[in-house]
């Protein structure tokens, strides 16, 4: 948390905060940004650094009451702690010496604009500033402008000071009586918007800020996406700063419009304030007694004759309108019992070798066939950090189910995912939870970049070797994708967070809200004493098919969509974060993340949620059981269809997405049979939101951040066998290796790695 230590009120809606943020104080440059959430419940908010002080430690934010959540901000007063504070964020100014630059600022654009103005000043510029507000007490910081500028110039709405007329006249006036070479432009997006029709005119180059419609800031969510020459980008990851003559403000102004209707709403919350076990001893192998009296109890015809347990669910219809409780409710003892004989504990277990992170799945289901649950969960946690995260999210039926005897045998594997989840929550429930045995610390220290599964599995391997470990995340919530991504009808928040809080007690400690290559870089962490890093920063960058109309409002990844809904809560009551409540919702994709987004849509109210996919339902990506709960909860599958086009309303919302009718024809790389276009063969549906869930690209902050680091042909860290980077101290793992995979993936990454840099480590 981040306290006020300043607090100045320039207008009415307008304050200046100072408040304490070393890190960030001290990695700041012109242009740069934070994300600002006030409350548990508050909604992410980008605010641009006015001001640093990095002798002080202090950031210095203008803001003006809008809506709910910068009111929220605004009621703060010095000694109070602001929520989260995440940066620096965003590509600093580009300065150089252009000549004669223009500035022209806006309203609380001003505030942004005066770091640009002092650095250009310093780099030699003849800068002329250019105020703007509707009155005289609109127009903030002007005795610093005029300390850092060649010329002031103001301009007000009804001329109750300085000159009557809109900043473009100001801008203007000076073109007109010398030589511009540099334009920027900071403001409301209308006001920037006319700058740029103006300089354009004159052919004088301009540089705009974006800030404003961003959502999370790193990256991850996609609804910052606007088109800048006629291409996509993210304002939070390739700006926010871009050149002004190439945006398409009209399509800009539509998406920031997107959830005024759900803020007028919003904003009527300030109307009223809130008012042991007895097997601890006994030997665990294969050849222990108590195995081979097991083996001996049954023989393996009575073992492959019991039928595979089936998992409880919630029913169908009740549950298709419950957002956060869990579709599968687990096991039962006798349940879990049954299932454990059907194990055969082979001499060779072949499941062993579809598990990524080398569980010893003998060792624990015979422990829970015995009766002794609380000795399976600590066999799990020997080797797996999150044994209740694995159990409901990984897709076993790919992995180690998919290599038991049992299938050979013509008969359904054993339920492993089934057995470590109950193992894990029965540990949970009876409050027995076990920590795994740490080795004596050797002083050394680990940093974890990515608080994801990756990341986390790392984490718990290092601190059992004895190692330091801290990880930093960029959100303000531990867990990443197992947070931001899944929702909790299917893991539920109280799980992952049993999980992190296990391994802070193994001695693991936790940093939010720290961007590593913005708050603080790699060569910050190697001046701290850090020996080796972990970068598991994940793949959150959204994609998208860039067809036309993808722009339109009610247009979302899957990422921001679930991000809204999963991290900031968005569709209860209390929540300041908006979303959109889609009536007629299509779900573009075939993975695990489209069923989720289209499940969450079905929650959320819509009447008719589609999964629209280019191949048949055979070649989908997304677990067998994930495509079963979804079609019982109502949702429509429309196969071999592509969308080509979004048609939008007179107001930039989606009304009509057309779809490419497909076919297959021969398998491509994957060994999927390609999808190919029927000629002539389109159907248009009437829609009012549409989730893009077609694949993520890794994220480039932490990477581009570090000089010399080697990156693959799409923007993933090149590895090799044992996760290391081409810089040495440095490895990494999971999505931003993988370029998207599952969690198991990711914890087989964190596991190789640890295993791999304890080595480096020992031998020096």
């Amino acid at each position: 948390m981040n306290k006020i230590l300043q607090k100045e009120h320039f207008s009415e809606k307008v304050f200046k905060l100072v408040i304490e943020a070393p890190l960030i104080a001290k990695s700041r440059k012109a242009g740069h940004f934070v994300i600002v959430r006030v409350g548990e419940k508050g909604e992410r908010m980008p605010l641009t650094i006015a001001a640093a002080d990095p002798v002080k430690g202090t950031i210095t934010l203008v803001v003006q009451e809008v809506g709910l959540s910068s009111t929220r901000l605004c009621e703060l007063n010095v000694g109070d702690y602001i929520t989260d504070v995440v940066g620096p964020l965003g590509k600093a100014t580009h300065i150089e010496n252009f000549g004669t630059v223009v500035c022209a600022g806006g309203g609380v654009g001003v505030a942004p604009m005066l770091p640009i103005v002092q650095a250009l000043k310093a780099a030699g510029n003849r800068v002329i500033t250019v105020l703007a507000g509707r009155t005289k007490e609109l127009i903030i910081l002007e005795k610093e402008m005029r300390e850092s500028s060649d010329e002031v110039i103001i301009m007000t709405d009804d001329g109750s000071y300085g000159q009557k007329g809109l900043v473009t006249e100001g801008v203007e006036a000076v073109i007109k009586r010398e030589k511009v070479d540099k334009c920027f432009a900071i403001g409301p997006a209308i006001m920037m918007k006319f700058v740029c029709l103006l300089t354009k005119k004159y052919d004088i180059p301009t540089d705009v800020s974006l800030n404003t419609i961003m959502v999370d800031g790193t990256g991850m969510c996609g609804a910052c996406r606007i088109t800048v020459g006629g291409k996509t980008k993210f304002v939070c990851v390739d700006g926010p700063e871009f050149d002004g003559h190439q945006v398409d403000f009209d399509e800009m102004l539509k998406r920031m419009g997107a959830f005024k209707d759900i803020e007028r709403e919003e904003i009527h919350k300030l109307d009223t304030k809130p008012v042991t076990c007895e097997a601890e001893q006994a030997a665990s192998g294969r050849n222990a007694e108590w195995r081979e009296a097991l083996r001996k109890s049954m023989k393996p015809k009575e073992r492959t004759a019991i039928p595979r347990v089936k998992m409880n669910e919630l029913d169908p219809e009740y549950r298709s309108h419950s957002r956060k409780e869990e579709v599968n409710l687990g096991l039962s003892e006798e349940q879990a019992l049954t299932e454990a004989k059907r194990c055969l504990d082979c001499a060779n277990p072949s499941c062993m070798e579809g598990c990524p992170v080398g569980i010893d799945i003998p060792g624990f289901v015979k422990n829970i066939e015995r009766g002794e649950f609380l000795e399976a969960a600590r066999t799990l946690k020997k080797t797996s950090a999150l044994p209740a995260v694995c159990g409901r999210v990984c897709p076993q039926e790919k992995q180690c189910e998919s290599k038991c005897i049992h299938l050979k045998m013509g008969h359904e594997a054993v339920a492993i995912g089934y057995l470590e989840r109950f193992a894990a929550d029965y540990e949970r429930e009876s409050g027995q939870i076990s920590v795994p045995e740490i080795a004596a610390k050797n002083g050394i220290k680990i940093a974890v970049v990515g608080s994801g599964p990756a990341g986390l599995s790392f984490a718990g391997d290092m601190a059992k070797m004895g190692y330091d470990v801290t990880v930093f995340e960029a959100l303000h919530e531990i867990g990443g994708v197992l947070k931001y991504g899944i929702p909790e009808f299917r893991l539920p928040n109280k799980i992952v967070d049993v999980e992190i809080e296990n391994l802070s007690k193994m001695g693991v400690t936790f940093v939010k809200d720290c961007i590593i290559g913005k708050t603080i870089s790699v060569e910050d962490l190697e001046s701290e004493g850090f020996k080796g890093i972990f970068v598991a920063s994940g793949a959150g960058l959204p994609n998208f098919m860039n067809i036309p109309g993808e722009n339109s409002i009610n247009i979302m990844s899957s990422n921001e969509y679930l991000t809204r809904v999963n991290l900031m809560d968005a569709a209860s009551e209390d929540a300041d974060t908006p979303v959109t409540f889609g009536k007629r919702v299509a779900v573009i994709g075939g993975g695990n993340t489209a069923m989720d987004s289209v499940r969450t849509a079905r929650r959320l109210g819509a009447e008719k949620a589609m999964i629209i996919y280019r191949r048949s339902e055979a070649e989908m990506p997304a677990r067998l059981e994930e495509v079963k709960h979804a079609k019982e909860e109502g949702v429509e599958f429309l196969t071999l269809h592509n969308p080509i086009e979004y048609i939008a309303d007179e107001k930039g919302r989606v009304k009509q997405v057309v779809l490419q009718k497909m076919e297959l024809g021969e398998p491509d790389a994957s060994g999927r049979r390609s999808p190919v276009a029927i000629p002539g063969a389109t159907v248009t549906l009437d829609i009012d939101m549409a989730i893009v869930s077609v694949g993520v690209s890794p994220n480039p902050i932490v990477p581009n951040s570090i000089p010399g680091l080697e990156l693959g042909r799409k923007g993933t860290i090149a590895v090799n066998d044992d996760m290391q980077s081409s810089i040495p101290t440095i490895y990494a793992g999971g999505d931003i290796v993988r370029g998207g995979a599952t969690v198991i993936l990711a914890m087989g990454d964190g596991r190789r790695a640890a295993a791999a840099m304890d080595r480096q480590l020992r031998q020096g």
